[in-house]
């Protein structure tokens, strides 16, 4: 490979890492062919913490418009701002969210009954659902003892850092 090459090759993965900051992507893998037996593989990827602020900013800019309706009609400000706190479930106070990236698991094995369900009371410690990362069941205990409110995810579902996975009150 050449000097030549190697500059451009680099100059492709810059543009690449680009793509994936301006699209907000996580991962980009692309497989480059310069002949029969000469190619390039890259995976970028970044790391999904990054997400978690933009999901803070969302409900501080959803409670922006609140003073506006506050100076029209003071008697009924403190119920839009307590539906905005609602609504994004990663702001609640019992949520439970994933302290990885994984896939998530309802049930301790396919076919046997769920962990939890809505309206079920459960203690702290109890098991609420599995997040298998890299081939590890991780247990997700209920943080505090109340009533599961939410379920938020779907079995077998993909999961990032962050991500609310039930509410529990």
């Amino acid at each position: 490979m050449t000097n030549k090459s190697h500059e451009a090759d680099v100059a492709f993965i810059k543009a690449l890492a680009e793509l994936l900051r301006d699209n907000d992507l996580t991962e980009l893998q692309v497989k480059r062919e310069y002949g029969e037996e000469d190619s390039l593989n890259v995976r970028v990827s970044r790391q999904t913490a990054i997400a978690a602020p933009v999901q803070v900013a969302v409900p501080a800019a959803a409670a922006a418009p609140a003073p506006v309706a506050a100076a029209a009609a003071p008697a009924a400000a403190p119920a839009p701002a307590a539906a905005a706190a609602t609504d994004d479930p990663a702001s609640h106070p019992g949520a439970v969210t994933s302290p990885m990236v994984g896939t998530v698991y309802l049930a301790p094995e396919p076919g046997a009954a769920a962990f939890i369900s809505i309206g079920q009371q459960v203690s702290e410690g109890d098991t609420l659902l599995i997040v298998e990362a890299m081939k590890t069941m991780n247990h997700i205990p209920a943080p505090k003892s109340g009533t599961v409110k939410r379920i938020l995810v779907e079995d077998g579902a993909a999961v990032e850092f962050g991500t609310p996975l039930a509410i529990i009150e």
